[in-house]
């Protein structure tokens, strides 16, 4: 079973379908390609990971679609939440 999942090809973020350790190197599947990550820190069940380096201002993407935007610099195999991701849906207080 894979332990992180990426659905579409756009996506620059992996679902960990298990707990993650820090240190932990994992391969995860992306477009046929086998790519190495290793995880920065504890990942949860459910939760995101970085699968590429990030900067700050650039869309989150899972499931193909824009879900976010990065707050914050983020590299490869660390966390993706609330931390470091603010929404771009349902924000009345970002309306232009």
């Amino acid at each position: 079973m894979q332990q992180l999942v990426v659905i579409n090809l756009k996506d620059n973020v992996a679902t960990a379908t298990r707990e993650l350790k820090k240190d932990q190197e994992l391969r995860v599947e992306i477009g046929g390609e086998q790519v190495v990550l290793t995880m920065k820190e504890d990942i949860r069940f459910g939760h995101k990971v970085a699968i590429m380096d990030l900067v700050k201002g650039q869309d989150i993407i899972k499931y193909g679609e824009v879900m976010g935007t990065a707050t914050a610099d983020v590299f490869k195999g660390e966390h993706i939440h609330v931390h470091n991701v603010v929404s771009q849906r349902g924000r009345g207080d970002l309306a232009t």
